[in-house]
């Protein structure tokens, strides 16, 4: 029986060259069949989807694998069985930035998403970037409007995520206390160009800054190649 891929939740820099290598780790020893969900742009229009696809066709070239991307706008488009199909042997899928609980409701419970969590389960790669990060956690909030209630989430991994980690809390200086006061589980700020991946139950950061836990009481800062103790 296979065993689900990794999982790499990312600060930022999907698709550009500063994270081709961490890349390249997810599809090692996978089918060279790069799925791009660019779900999360949808709410900023055509053209904001159509750049996503861009960069990730090009990242692909780079890596030298297909690139799939799957465009699916609202719940109707990511419940079509076509479109869903689309996922199947899949070597990496990769949910890209944009609008966290945006991207968390339109998959949910959709054929896409039951085919995303199929490939996965067995053996696939599964990444996200930013809003797709947040996504894959159990707990999306609304960051722009903190007075919404947060959404559930994918709840592919049982942490909170606070992605561009080392550049938002100058935009947002109280997020960090605002995220551990509902904090249930760990919590993990991730600087951009950085990811935090889980091979076989290690979180282990890659990239060129460094991965945060954040508690009550502090911070503890993790770099490249160090394990992070969640």
């Amino acid at each position: 029986m296979s065993r689900p891929g990794p999982v790499a939740l990312v600060g930022s820099g999907e698709y550009l060259p500063v994270m081709l290598e961490t890349e390249r780790l997810l599809l090692d020893g996978r089918p060279p069949r790069y799925v791009q969900l660019p779900t999360a742009a949808a709410p900023e229009g055509q053209g904001s989807l159509d750049r996503w696809i861009g960069l990730g066709q090009e990242q692909a070239e780079r890596l030298g694998v297909e690139a799939v991307p799957v465009v699916a706008r609202d719940r109707s488009e990511a419940d079509d069985p076509g479109l869903a199909a689309q996922v199947a042997g899949a070597g990496l899928v990769y949910l890209s930035g944009g609008n966290p609980p945006y991207l968390a409701s339109t998959l949910r419970g959709t054929r896409l998403w039951e085919a995303v969590l199929a490939a996965w389960r067995d053996g696939a790669a599964l990444a996200g970037c930013s809003a797709g990060a947040m996504a894959l956690s159990s707990w999306v909030p609304d960051i722009r409007h903190p007075a919404r209630a947060a959404d559930p989430g994918l709840g592919v991994v049982d942490l909170r995520v606070i992605p561009h980690f080392d550049r938002i809390s100058g935009w947002m200086p109280d997020i960090v206390s605002r995220y551990l006061a509902r904090a249930t589980g760990a919590v993990v700020g991730i600087d951009e160009d950085t990811a935090l991946v889980r091979f076989d139950d290690k979180w282990v950061v890659h990239g060129r800054q460094s991965v945060w836990l954040l508690t009550p009481d502090g911070r503890t800062g993790f770099a490249a190649g160090e394990t992070v103790p969640v």
